[in-house]
């Protein structure tokens, strides 16, 4: 599946992605996260004690939906599945999120036993609007 051309510029934004994971009662869970596009997934990092990792585990569905920062009435929703979690053992993915999105070097609200991971949505379908 492809991303529309008309709304892949939102892919390479410094702006939030808002994840729809399915919680443990068939309940939606959104929450607003940095991003990144690897051409093939969208990559977030979550830490192994949220809820939304437990959510992603049980249930490899999500959606995203990334508001264009210029227009908030253009965006991109994509909705696809979880193909893979990824050890974040030495924080690179999280550190450069922080250096994209906040200029920092480091991602500053680690904290100690905090067990980082990648999550790779592969998108299978996506709706658009602007």
């Amino acid at each position: 599946m492809s991303i529309p051309a008309s709304h892949a510029d939102l892919l390479e934004a410094v702006t939030l992605a808002h994840v729809a994971t399915i919680g443990p009662a068939g309940e939606p869970q959104v929450n607003p996260v940095w991003f990144e596009w690897d051409g093939t997934h969208l990559c977030f990092s979550q830490t192994t004690g949220r809820q939304k990792y437990r959510n992603v585990g049980r249930e490899p569905r999500v959606a995203l939906s990334i508001v264009d920062p210029g227009n908030p009435y253009r965006y991109l929703e994509v909705r696809g599945r979880v193909v893979a979690v990824d050890d974040d053992p030495d924080n690179a993915f999280i550190d450069r999120q922080a250096q994209r999105y906040i200029d920092q070097e480091r991602y500053p609200w680690h904290q100690p036993g905090d067990h980082r991971v990648v999550v790779r949505v592969l998108p299978e379908r996506t709706s658009q609007m602007g």
